[in-house]
């Protein structure tokens, strides 16, 4: 026997026909239209209700809210981690971020744990600086200011 749903109705394929209920009907287009008008009758809705746009909307909107927080969150951690690499080596913070960087992919790390940390060892005295990012071997060798160059050159 072959089913049909109609809107919470079944619709049987009969050996006479098709089944509505306790309806016999001959062919499906006429058992399609009595389980219409049943359906009426009995107050169960033919098709499921449309979604309330403005519901999605809301939902749609309130997950790229958390998303865009969750990135700004993220920025900041790493933002702040490049000040403090900055400050303990001596780095411009493009020097800085790209230590940040290669330190995360040589350890297999994401960049925003690794900034996590980098910014809790500077709150924390009892933290230190990964082993990674605690070597100054990326640290730009700086010369004599210029200033004090031709200080020393005049002398």
């Amino acid at each position: 026997m072959d089913d049909v749903s109609d809107g919470g109705l079944v619709v049987r394929r009969s050996g006479q026909g098709w089944q509505v209920g306790a309806e016999e009907t001959d062919d499906l287009t006429s058992a399609m239209v009595l389980a219409d008008l049943l359906a009426d009758d009995l107050g169960v809705a033919g098709e499921p209700p449309a979604a309330e746009p403005a519901r999605d909307e809301a939902a749609r909107l309130a997950v790229t809210v958390a998303q865009l927080e969750h990135a700004l969150t993220a920025r900041v951690r790493v933002e702040q981690a490049i000040g403090v690499l900055a400050e303990r080596h001596r780095l411009r913070p493009r020097e800085a971020f790209d230590l940040l960087r290669s330190a995360a992919r040589a350890g297999g790390q994401k960049l925003t744990e690794l900034a996590g940390t980098v910014v809790d060892s500077a709150s924390n005295p009892l933290l230190s600086l990964p082993a990674t990012l605690a070597r100054q071997t990326a640290a730009r060798q700086r010369g004599p200011s210029p200033r004090r160059a031709r200080n020393q050159a005049v002398s």
